[in-house]
């Protein structure tokens, strides 16, 4: 999955549950990030155009790891080191 915002308590256990990962982009990146993607089908909700479901084969791709499939959250973690 990729994004730029929050995802719920339930998504992340979604994460977990089927071992996925959930990427974070920077705003304005999706020229750059584009590029990456070599290879691209739709997997499910074709009728939904852009916010169907993609698989992407990619290359260099450079987006943050925000969610792990191990439920780890830099969204929760990482604002914590700098609130002193």
């Amino acid at each position: 999955m990729i994004g730029k915002g929050l995802r719920s308590k339930e998504v992340i256990e979604s994460i977990k549950k089927n071992k996925a990962i959930y990427f974070a982009a920077i705003g304005g990146t999706a020229a750059l990030i584009a590029k990456s993607v070599k290879k691209s089908e739709v997997i499910a909700y074709e009728d939904l155009g852009a916010e169907a479901v993609f698989r992407f084969y990619v290359e260099d791709f450079h987006a943050i790891v925000v969610v792990d499939s191990a439920g780890n959250n830099l969204y929760e973690t990482e604002p914590l080191k700098y609130r002193k």
